[in-house]
């Protein structure tokens, strides 16, 4: 079965460490990995320790962890810290994906690759509209990623540059904190 769940995350030219894999709700309950595949391919966790969390704060300083390139070639880097929502950060791989497939066509697909740096596990609550104030915290509707400042939130690789910045670009419209291209030297 990891066969068959490597040969799909090829496919789709994704590349994710073993426990964000995508995987369909049936295929969890068989291997018991902790993410599993919302409706059109976004990730969460399959269980936390608590159902719902406090907002907590951003760190605004520069974090050592994550803020270098590891995998790929060229990457987006966040400018300043903040939270992205899941759906920010699937808009984004979307959009860098599509503009790969389109200017690329086959080339990217048999060398192109992508990795998502960040991953949303704190969810988020909300309560119904015309609802009175009290009566505890609302139920979670999401999930957000804590991002700090200089972290790398997607690599590209298997690309070439002019097309690796072009799609940055595009993806750098879809989360509501700025980003930047960088380079592996």
């Amino acid at each position: 079965m990891e066969k068959h769940l490597v040969m799909y995350l090829t496919r789709k030219s994704i590349m994710l460490p073993r426990k964000y894999l995508l995987v369909t709700e049936s295929q969890v309950s068989k291997c018991g990995f902790h993410i599993v595949k919302k409706k059109r391919d976004v990730l969460y966790p399959k269980r936390t320790k608590f159902s719902k969390y406090r907002k907590g704060r951003c760190s605004r300083g520069c974090e050592p962890d994550g803020t270098k390139l590891g995998f790929g070639r060229y990457g987006t880097q966040s400018c300043r810290a903040g939270r992205l929502s899941y759906r920010a950060i699937e808009a984004a791989r979307r959009a860098i994906i599509g503009h790969f497939h389109r200017a690329m066509s086959g080339q990217f697909r048999k060398n192109g690759k992508i990795w998502v740096r960040v991953f949303a596990d704190i969810p988020i609550t909300g309560k119904p509209t015309e609802v009175r104030m009290g009566r505890g915290k609302g139920n979670p509707t999401g999930w957000i990623a804590r991002v700090s400042t200089g972290q790398v939130l997607f690599e590209m690789d298997g690309v070439n540059f002019a097309n690796a910045r072009q799609a940055a670009t595009l993806a750098a419209h879809k989360p509501c904190s700025s980003t930047k291209f960088v380079k592996w030297s």
